[in-house]
């Protein structure tokens, strides 16, 4: 069955067939789920936190010879929030001192010791990061955490980027079409991960989806992207009647064997306790929400992002190779107990079958 609900503003811009878009997961993103919902129909996507520009340039190439289809790499924007150093400055020793000890007996629960010095950076230089994606020229380049600037716009559009900026608030959708974005996501409080608001501290910007996305698709003329808490048919549904040209799915994708988070964080994702999901700074230093368990309940006081999210990822890794989920970062939107399938290509069939239902011609 083939209904009008698949032609939006957003397939038309991009060339793709279904109005779905991969959530970006910066540190759980994979080739294969990219690939799979790229070749399915919609937009994969791959997020590139912490990736230096040989290895985007590398991600980019793989991602290429898995998939023909038009798919987003997603950049993290420099951003000040709350309490946080200037993009690309050093915290004092000090400062990194009393986190790495805050965190020693979280780090001796895997075996591991606190480090004691600093790296030279938290993370690549944006201006790197950015040089390699234009280089790279994927189809679309979403951003997080910001308006880019318009050199980054024009250098996008000039080889044939299209940009996709995110929302939590109408304000910052606002903000973002003026800056010259071609699309918005509008992100509901109900999504998994970070909060990536910007103009307002997040706690601040809780909107949800159902109330955000109409008032979004109102006031700027750009398609939206409706995300946060859309997991099944019923919510790409419900976001394409709100107004919304695509929705964006993430935790229903995490959960599936292609993603490229741990077994652990996706047994996680299926069991009862993602029926509970709790906003917290605990493991990144920026607000974000995830199901909760011994770290986020024990982890007080967190130093500011990036310091917090590199320290705690250092025994992450070692405790994700040990399947030890109470000090993982389990993140996953509100709609987690929706999960059913645990394979990529047959979520997005699902997905399109459903919707054909609910909206037919």
């Amino acid at each position: 069955m083939s209904s009008r609900w698949r032609e939006t503003a957003l397939t038309r811009m991009l060339g793709i067939d279904l109005p779905i878009v991969l959530g970006a997961f910066g540190g759980a993103s994979s080739i294969a789920l990219t690939a799979a919902v790229s070749n399915g129909g919609g937009l994969g996507s791959y997020g590139l936190y912490g990736y230096g520009r040989e290895r985007i340039l590398g991600t980019a190439a793989e991602l290429r010879n898995a998939t023909t289809r038009p798919f987003a790499l997603n950049l993290w924007l420099p951003h000040r929030g709350p309490g946080e150093e200037e993009p690309g400055s050093a915290f004092s020793w000090d400062r990194f001192g009393a986190a790495a000890e805050r965190l020693a007996p979280l780090f001796a629960e895997v075996g591991m010791t606190p480090p004691s010095e600093a790296p030279a950076a938290y993370l690549p230089a944006f201006d790197e990061q950015l040089d390699a994606v234009l280089e790279a020229r994927p189809a679309v380049l979403s951003v997080v955490f910001g308006v880019p600037d318009a050199a980054t716009v024009d250098a996008c559009h000039a080889r044939g980027i299209r940009v996709i900026g995110t929302a939590t608030t109408v304000d910052e959708a606002v903000a973002l079409a003026r800056g010259g974005v071609d699309a918005v996501v509008a992100s509901g409080m109900e999504a998994g991960g970070h909060r990536v608001s910007f103009l307002r501290p997040a706690e601040e910007s809780l909107v949800g989806t159902f109330a955000l996305v109409p008032q979004v698709v109102d006031a700027i003329d750009v398609p939206v992207i409706a995300a946060g808490g859309i997991a099944d048919a019923r919510g790409v549904a419900a976001a394409l009647v709100l107004g919304a040209s695509g929705a964006m799915i993430g935790t229903a994708f995490l959960a599936t064997e292609q993603s490229g988070t741990s077994g652990a964080h996706r047994d996680a994702l299926r069991s009862s306790a993602a029926a509970e999901t709790v906003l917290t700074r605990a493991m990144s230093g920026r607000l974000a929400r995830g199901i909760p368990n011994r770290a986020t309940r024990e982890i007080t006081g967190p130093a500011p992002f990036p310091l917090q999210n590199w320290l705690t990822g250092l025994f992450r890794a070692r405790a994700a190779e040990l399947g030890r989920t109470d000090l993982l970062s389990l993140w996953a939107g509100q709609a987690a107990s929706l999960v059913r399938e645990r394979d990529a290509s047959a979520l997005l069939r699902d997905l399109a079958a459903g919707v054909d239902v609910l909206l037919p011609e």
